[in-house]
């Protein structure tokens, strides 16, 4: 997965109502639930369909660390999708999202004007615009690239050119070197 589209998830996540399950049986007898059956489970999770039924009888209560990060990621993807429809509508349409980061962040502008890459730690909060642009490539599977381009664009309207009203001349905003970066909606 992707940074930003990973920073995305995370913060539809957190409008969740109630906590995902924890255990390794709970959460394995969640996704035989919605996959319909332990054979699906199994071949998502890249293991045998008998240990997945180990799994939900409780027979088998703590998984490998990287069998444990899939399954943890899988079921968190699959929770609560109504709520994960709303919070993402709600943040398109009224609400927008909120952008922390620290990273490299440049521009190209005219001759005269500097335009030195340098890092900055910005908190910004984007329009439901750029939140819906956000959400839709994701969801569209963009890549980070992709992704990145439309952050820098969100960032080149609200922050550096402050809705039109400075830096009316500048080109391209270059989003580079995210050292860290989070979402809130």
């Amino acid at each position: 997965m992707s940074l930003i589209g990973d920073g995305l998830d995370k913060a539809v996540q957190k409008a969740f109502t109630r906590p995902t399950p924890k255990s390794a049986g709970a959460q394995m007898r969640y996704l035989v639930k919605q996959l319909g059956g332990t054979r699906a489970v199994a071949q998502m999770l890249r293991v045998s369909q008998r240990t997945v039924e180990r799994y939900v009888k409780d027979q088998i209560k703590k998984p490998r660390p990287d069998l444990a990060g899939r399954l943890d990621r899988e079921v968190k993807a699959r929770w609560q999708p109504q709520i994960r429809a709303r919070a993402k509508a709600k943040a398109a349409a009224t609400d927008g999202i909120i952008i922390d980061t620290r990273a490299r962040l440049g521009y190209t502008a005219p001759i005269g004007s500097t335009d030195q890459d340098r890092i900055r730690h910005l908190t910004v909060a984007l329009p439901p615009v750029h939140a819906a642009r956000l959400f839709d490539a994701q969801e569209q599977g963009a890549s980070d690239t992709r992704l990145q381009e439309i952050a820098a664009e969100a960032l080149k309207e609200v922050y550096f050119q402050d809705g039109g009203r400075r830096a009316g001349s500048l080109d391209e905003v270059r989003f580079t070197d995210i050292e860290h970066l989070e979402f809130d909606l």
